[in-house]
């Protein structure tokens, strides 16, 4: 494990996140983000992407609702979401951010900090960490995620 935290089996889950987001039907007012819930043995415990199941599901949100809210994994687990969690949200009463913190989830891997293209000042990463979460961003796989949102920044 290097200083950071970061794995290899964290870059491993991320690539495979990466790939989820590309089942995304796209959207001119939305990002396309896949994310994966792994337990701590490293198994896939849950997965989702954004509008899998309706126009408005963001993918941790829909990763998170296949699971119940008390699952004994969850605690132990880490997200992975190619884009930072939401901290402001039109269509759902509750931010993504709002639903890791519920769901005991203590560590949160992303590929991509939230841009300010649809919401000025995301501040998903730094509630997540105020609330005591390991919150890790492999930059290094930045690109690939924000390549799969081309539509969205060209």
């Amino acid at each position: 494990m290097s200083n950071d935290g970061v794995t290899a089996a964290d870059h491993a889950w991320m690539l495979k996140a990466i790939e989820l987001s590309r089942k995304c039907p796209p959207a001119e007012g939305a990002f396309s983000v896949g994310a994966i819930i792994v337990d701590e043995e490293g198994n896939e415990i849950s997965n989702g992407f954004s509008r899998e199941t309706d126009p408005h599901v963001h993918a941790e949100e829909s990763a998170l609702a296949k699971l119940p809210g008390d699952d004994p994994r969850l605690p132990g687990a880490t997200l992975y979401s190619t884009l930072e969690p939401c901290s402001q949200r039109r269509s759902r009463t509750m931010t993504c951010t709002q639903l890791v913190l519920r769901s005991g989830i203590r560590r949160v891997v992303i590929a991509w900090k939230e841009p300010d293209l649809f919401v000025e000042d995301c501040v998903g990463i730094e509630t997540l960490r105020a609330n005591k979460l390991a919150v890790l961003e492999l930059a290094d796989l930045g690109e690939q995620a924000r390549a799969v949102n081309s539509h969205l920044l060209d």
